[in-house]
């Protein structure tokens, strides 16, 4: 409900930015109205002749009348004339200027892309389009996984309609009404990349709100902020400076190891991909079942490489005997072929 809601609230913001051309229309109309009704009344014509001389007078070009108008008929068409100058004059600007400055044309393309958004579901929501939301939104688009991003700066918002096709909204991420547009109550993930930790905060305290299954990853620049974060409902904070920091470091004791992470957790593109399967993801068959009798390996050619207890412990390389019960996790490392063909067996 508050989704279809969304999609009309925006329908209907977008309309009132018409107003003006609402208006000039209007008073066109009532012109031509009054004119019909006028002459009909003043000078007995009927509703054909009446629309024809509104429309001769109303547009000054000077036709020859159906009769000669009496006294109260040429006062009446006098005062249509002057009238109606000025409501044409102001009609004409305001039509000309929507044209010109491309506004019906960016209304039909932020509909477009506003009806695609309603139909997502299952999709991620990046806030802030900085360095952090294009990384985030290239490994996306790289594992072909749909998203929308949120974008206030109207600079950044405009250089992604030249560039790319993805959806994205220009407003504010702070707002409940922007998470709405962007399909927050159907989303699978949010991931919040603002400079301010204050920001950051205030989107991840109505998201939760707003989706209390939502899967939420912040971004933290002061050190007291990822605590802060988590108690609003983050599940993950993420410290750039930190986290770039450390990876640098370990670039240097293991240059390649780090480089080898990085291509199988998304940074190298769709050749590898590291995936994770849930216990609630499994076929039936399969659920309690010992990694053994999965047999994942022969299967499918891809590689158990961890799991993860009900209890939160992170276990690698787990033995065979290890039982997949409620709340467990497995981590498969393999192809992009062999995680499709594990998927189609197992999931």
């Amino acid at each position: 409900m508050l989704k279809n809601l969304s999609f009309k609230n925006y329908r209907l913001n977008s309309l009132r930015h018409f107003n003006k051309l609402y208006i000039s229309l209007g008073l066109v109309l009532a012109i031509v109205i009054i004119g019909i009704i006028g002459f009909i009344v003043i000078e007995h014509y009927n509703i054909l002749d009446a629309f024809y001389m509104t429309v001769i007078t109303v547009a000054t070009v000077g036709f020859q009348e159906v009769h000669p108008l009496s006294e109260h008929g040429k006062l009446f068409t006098s005062f249509l004339i002057i009238t109606s100058f000025g409501t044409f004059a102001f009609a004409v600007t305001s039509i000309s200027k929507y044209v010109v400055d491309g506004e019906f044309n960016k209304y039909f393309k932020d509909y477009k892309v506003h009806s695609a958004i309603d139909k997502l579901e299952h999709h991620v929501i990046i806030c802030g389009y900085g360095r952090n939301g294009k990384q985030a939104a290239h490994v996306l688009k790289n594992h072909n996984k749909r998203f929308v991003v949120i974008e206030e700066k109207k600079d950044v918002v405009s250089t992604m309609h030249q560039k790319h096709a993805d959806l994205h909204i220009e407003g504010d991420a702070t707002q409940d009404e922007v998470l709405l547009e962007a399909g927050i109550l159907k989303a699978r993930a949010l991931i919040t990349t603002l400079p301010i930790d204050a920001d950051n905060l205030f989107i991840v305290l109505s998201a939760r709100a707003l989706n209390p299954k939502l899967v939420i990853i912040s971004r933290a620049s002061e050190d007291n902020s990822d605590k802060k974060l988590k108690v609003a409902g983050a599940n993950n904070v993420i410290m750039p400076d930190k986290l770039g920091g450390g990876h640098m470091a370990e670039l240097v004791m293991k240059p390649d190891v780090m480089e080898f992470i990085d291509y199988i957790t998304g940074q190298g593109g769709d050749n590898i991909s590291l995936e994770e399967i849930t216990f609630a993801n499994l076929k039936e068959e399969y659920k309690n079942k010992t990694i053994r009798d999965l047999e994942v390996r022969n299967k499918s050619g891809a590689n158990i490489i961890g799991f993860k207890t009900a209890q939160g412990e992170y276990v690698i390389n787990p033995s065979p005997d290890t039982k997949i019960i409620p709340d467990a996790k497995l981590f498969v490392l393999g192809t992009a072929e062999q995680i499709v063909k594990l998927k189609e067996l197992f999931a």
